[in-house]
């Protein structure tokens, strides 16, 4: 009997382009600012597909290239380094779906591949996120309805959605920070500068007219308009530099800061920030304003793009250096430095592979933000798989297994009369942990990030065949619902900390993945769910439980839920989160 189809999410748009000669830049490559527009315009369907009325694109998250879709061509194959450049006759696929509603914004999931039409290959470009406004008559806000995802990967999404949009809400508190704790010198100041290009000579200042056919379907300019005007001015900037065609690597987020209309004049400025040695940073800013008399002007939106120049190889050349201008020039040459800190720290954290060691990522000032991202992330991708399978249960307590490639993973699950808000402020303590675990022995506060994020050193018994007791630095990170249905969450990972090192008389030991959801059953009734995906040094204790050799995983979670019990009415754990 064949399977169901797949459920189909109303939401999904699906676009396909042919490259034509007008798409193409003078090498007869896609125009990165040609493919902005067809991603600006799918996303914008899926958006008004799910609200039922016209949507704006309020920003686009960080997009980088994962194919060099503009790379110079020498062969007429259109090959320079064994990677094919993306040009007339292939096809660009673009698939665009909801990932969860919030009140009146939501956000958007963006896949960009390309099609070879005579080899038959596919190869991934870029993937994007982006969040989309609904507006009512007069520009008014419109309350969204909740999407229901259907599917394992949707269900991922849906959940990590609500961490992301937390991500960029904090992003420029996170860079204010990495600058505030960083030294004053440019590094002109440390190294040799007698060769660098003043930032001034890649000044560009470019005006476009609004005219009808730059506009969306509502009258305003189109998003996707404005980012390709805003992409070949930075392109221009960069090119001053370098005196070559450069390559774009990276687009920082787009934000939009209010609307163009049909008949705006559009001033769009670049300037390169900082040079790297292989890679530049530009600055791209859009004002609007209304006549040609006009004194005021609008900042509508802007952008940092990286780009990088590559040599016959096709790899990255080395660049010159650049000299910034007194006062905001150095601002922005800091800011520069700072947002590519950020970046390496992100790609490093979101890209790491759970085979990779150490696990242990170093947490410090300007990856926090990621870490947490990623902690939260994690725990929310493992409560989302589907194949959860009810392994043993004992009175109250059940136990759920996940069996993956090279991990075997568990889930512990009870019922305990105690409202989820309470039941969360208790587990989210790991000071008060060894009341009830009887594997701990204390846990020490090292460090509090923030409200929702805190880091512990852990001291835990010895294991079989060890001759010492273990030690954690553990980054704790606590989410409340971000809507309705959603669960408490306490997410725990490894971090490094120069201030804890490893020590003689302790094994230090690493967690991957683990941590509480918390469902509220009813007011005074909660689901308390506890998720592991084992380590190697686990195994053996795990499989030993599953396979009721043992029962004292069990026995830990039925002392969790009378220390639950106990302390429900505790007054100074209600006010006290930590």
């Amino acid at each position: 009997m064949a399977s169901p189809p797949a459920a189909h999410n109303p939401t999904e748009v699906q676009m396909s382009q042919l490259v034509l000669p007008c798409h193409t830049n003078h090498r007869g490559e896609l125009s990165t600012g040609q493919l902005l527009k067809w991603i600006d315009t799918a996303a914008c369907l899926s958006a008004e597909r799910h609200a039922g009325c016209p949507c704006v694109t309020a920003s686009m998250d960080d997009i980088y290239f994962e194919h060099t879709i503009s790379q110079p061509s020498a062969s007429p194959a259109g090959q320079r380094d064994g990677r094919s450049a993306l040009g007339v006759g292939q096809v660009v696929n673009i698939k665009a779906k909801v990932n969860r509603a919030f009140n009146s914004s939501m956000e958007v999931g963006i896949q960009v591949s390309y099609e070879d039409l005579c080899s038959g290959k596919h190869c991934s470009i870029c993937k994007a996120y982006a969040t989309f406004v609904a507006q009512g008559p007069l520009g008014s806000k419109v309350r969204l309805e909740p999407l229901i995802p259907q599917t394992e990967e949707e269900k991922i999404e849906y959940s990590i959605a609500a961490e992301r949009r937390r991500m960029r809400l904090v992003h420029k508190d996170t860079l204010k920070d990495l600058l505030t704790s960083s030294p004053q010198e440019t590094e002109l100041e440390t190294r040799d500068g007698s060769g660098a290009v003043p930032a001034e000579r890649t000044r560009v200042e470019s005006v476009e007219l609004v005219l009808p056919p730059h506009a969306n379907h509502q009258g305003n300019t189109f998003g996707g308009q404005i980012m390709a005007w805003m992409e070949n001015v930075a392109t221009i900037a960069a090119s001053r530099l370098c005196h070559a065609h450069p390559t774009l690597r990276a687009i920082e987020m787009f934000h939009f800061r209010g609307p163009s209309q049909v008949g705006d004049r559009l001033v769009l400025k670049a300037i390169v920030n900082n040079a790297f040695k292989n890679s530049m940073e530009v600055g791209v800013c859009a004002e609007a304003y209304g006549q040609e008399m006009s004194v005021s002007r609008r900042h509508i939106n802007s952008a940092f793009m990286t780009f990088v120049v590559l040599d016959q190889q096709g790899q990255p050349r080395t660049l010159p250096m650049v000299a910034p201008e007194p006062g905001d020039g150095e601002r922005r040459y800091r800011e520069a430095s700072a947002r590519k800190k950020i970046r390496l720290d992100r790609k490093y954290v979101v890209s790491c592979k759970q085979t990779e060691v150490p696990l242990s990522v170093p947490w410090d000032q300007s990856n926090k933000v990621y870490l947490s991202y990623n902690n939260v992330s994690a725990l929310k991708m493992l409560v989302a798989k589907a194949n959860w399978a009810l392994a043993r249960e004992k009175e109250k307590v059940r136990m759920y297994t996940l069996e993956e490639d090279k991990f075997l993973s568990f889930r512990i699950e009870i019922s305990v009369c105690i409202p989820a808000s309470r039941a969360f402020s208790l587990l989210s303590n790991l000071r008060r942990r060894h009341e009830w675990d009887s594997h701990y022995v204390s846990a020490e506060l090292v460090q509090k990030v923030d409200d929702d994020d805190m880091i512990y050193h852990v001291v835990s018994q010895k294991l079989r065949n060890e001759n010492k007791p273990q030690d954690f630095v553990i980054l704790a990170s606590r989410r409340k619902p971000c809507s309705k249905g959603d669960p408490y969450v306490v997410a725990f990972r490894s971090v490094t900390l120069p201030t804890h090192p490893a020590r003689a008389e302790f094994t230090r030991g690493e967690t991957l993945c683990s941590g509480f959801c918390i469902w509220p059953e009813s007011q005074d009734t909660s689901k308390v769910a506890y998720y592991n995906q084992a380590m190697p040094g686990y195994l053996t204790y795990v499989t030993t439980n599953v396979a009721g050799l043992s029962s004292d995983i069990c026995s830990t979670f039925e002392a969790c839920e009378k220390f639950l019990l106990k302390n429900k009415e505790d007054l100074i754990s209600r006010l006290q989160d930590f």
